[in-house]
């Protein structure tokens, strides 16, 4: 919904899964159990307050997806909580605020000028005068990463506040880069109580002393990741356009179908042509925002190099090996760039990433498949990341740069082995080298990429055995119940003024 004469948007949370559904479950129950305890402290402190959660998107990336069920469920346990949006009708606003995301990441170019603390700051106007009409002194506001980032002391001109920021990118080194992002954002930090952020590296000098961490968590009950029977992981693959109908299903097809770029680079349905082959092939598959900090391009090379070259592996002489060898395809799927408001380097990227796939030999190119999901419906997007992640054999995050990466969480849930980097901070966060997956050291090279994902694809056994734990990983460290419960005890403490030094939850 909309403001009238406002750039800011309230985001209607659409009724779902209460506290009550994961303690039903006997294998979530104790997380439930365990934060719907240690929540009633912050519940009793915030009544007549209102928890303001303030984001630049409701879709299209991890940190929306993360926010839905949070706000559903602390509402569930009765904290009255609100979900805005920010918006601008400048698109100047969002390209500067992607540098700003890259510079963090520290890549782009470090010059800042007056102009752009000026948008920044007027933007971040417009959408406070909506809010403030909104936010009640004494209210909890938790501003999401960067683009907001001004609303703090905007709100506190008019009235008291408890304020968090919660950064969700960083950089565990810093660069010319890092130094300018962080010089342009400084003025803007002073008005928060605490900041949050998801590793300890990130954290900038200037925060040192009032920031803490807190992981990121899944939702399991989401659509993105629960449980999909083999009937259903086939009607929703059916339903989105990425296979063909095998047979009559219950549910007819989704309004809008996934679309694959061919090989002359023209988009169509996804299911028409050779079939990808998503119910018998081995599939490695990449999930992402198309950005290039995701490494797209080197994984895109390294698995077509991996096509072209006799399999080197130990088991190369091992004909089921020699077979799935033959067989495996590559899925780079990303969501419709017109569908994430705050991206506006998405569409540049995807054609870089067809310009990439036109040149490649016909007999790589037919194994190699370029996927746009549609972002029209939220739920029939997360439905088919989840049957996509569930149809593959491994899941790659090759990401240069990863604050978090999600993606890893949701396909270690699935019990799908991970490939990832140490370089970069977020997977090393979550993939243990050999008991989830593999971690290489260098994204951009492309020989260790074919290399270990040569090794991945031949070793069966130990593919299911990293499933295994990187479920359990999963449920022992990163469920939504583990990341609510660090926020309940942050916002009490918050409320009690008592914040001390850095600490890790």
């Amino acid at each position: 919904m909309r403001l009238p004469g406002s750039p800011l948007e309230l985001v209607e949370v659409a009724p779902g899964h209460g506290l009550q559904d994961y303690e039903d479950i006997a294998h979530l129950a104790p997380a439930a159990a365990e934060f719907r305890a240690e929540a009633s402290g912050a519940v009793k402190r915030l009544t007549g307050r209102t928890v303001w959660m303030v984001s630049s998107t409701a879709a299209g990336g991890g940190v929306a997806e993360m926010l839905a069920p949070l706000v559903r469920i602390l509402r569930d346990i009765g904290v009255r909580t609100q979900w805005a949006v920010i918006g601008s009708r400048d698109p100047a606003f969002f390209e500067l605020t992607k540098r700003l995301h890259n510079l963090i990441h520290g890549t782009g170019d470090p010059k800042l000028t007056d102009s752009d603390r000026d948008l920044f700051q007027r933007v971040n106007r417009e959408n406070a005068a909506g809010l403030r009409q909104l936010v009640r002194p004494g209210d909890v506001l938790v501003v999401h990463d960067p683009q907001p980032l001004p609303l703090a002391a905007l709100l506190r001109e008019a009235m008291p506040l408890h304020t968090i920021w919660r950064s969700h990118i960083g950089l565990d080194s810093e660069n010319t880069a890092t130094r300018a992002a962080w010089g342009f954002l400084a003025p803007h930090l002073g008005a928060y109580d605490h900041a949050v952020f998801s590793a300890p590296e990130y954290i900038p000098e200037q925060l040192a002393g009032r920031s803490t961490v807190i992981h990121p968590g899944v939702d399991p009950l989401s659509p993105k990741n629960r449980e999909l029977a083999l009937r259903e992981t086939v009607e929703v693959l059916c339903n989105g356009g990425l296979i063909p109908y095998p047979s009559p299903t219950v549910h007819g097809p989704f309004p809008v179908l996934a679309q694959r770029v061919g090989p002359d680079g023209a988009l169509a349905p996804a299911y028409l042509g050779e079939s990808i082959g998503l119910l018998t092939r081995p599939i490695v598959t990449q999930v992402s925002r198309w950005d290039r900090l995701k490494g797209f391009l080197p994984l895109l090379r390294a698995f077509a190099a991996l096509k072209l070259s006799p399999d080197m592996s130990d088991q190369a002489t091992d004909p089921v090996h020699h077979r799935r060898h033959t067989l495996v395809r590559l899925v780079l799927a990303g969501p419709e760039p017109a569908g994430v408001a705050d991206d506006p380097e998405a569409a540049g990227v995807l054609e870089e990433m067809k310009a990439a796939y036109r040149v490649m030999p016909p007999a790589v190119q037919k194994d190699i498949v370029l996927l746009l999901l549609p972002m029209a419906s939220p739920v029939q997007n997360a439905l088919m990341v989840n049957a996509l992640q569930r149809a593959s054999t491994i899941v790659v995050q090759n990401s240069l740069r990863e604050g978090f990466g999600l993606t890893i969480t949701e396909a270690m849930w699935k019990r799908i082995p991970i490939l990832s980097n140490s370089r970069a901070c977020g997977p090393r966060q979550q993939v243990r080298d050999g008991l989830d997956g593999r971690l290489i050291r260098d994204p951009e090279d492309e020989v260790e990429l074919q290399r270990v994902l040569n090794a991945m694809l031949a070793d069966s056994e130990g593919r299911q055995r990293w499933g295994r734990t990187a479920q359990r990983s999963v449920h022992d460290r990163f469920l939504v119940f583990h990341q609510l419960r660090n926020w309940a005890r942050l916002i009490e403490t918050t409320l009690l003024d008592q914040v001390g030094t850095q600490t890790e939850m």
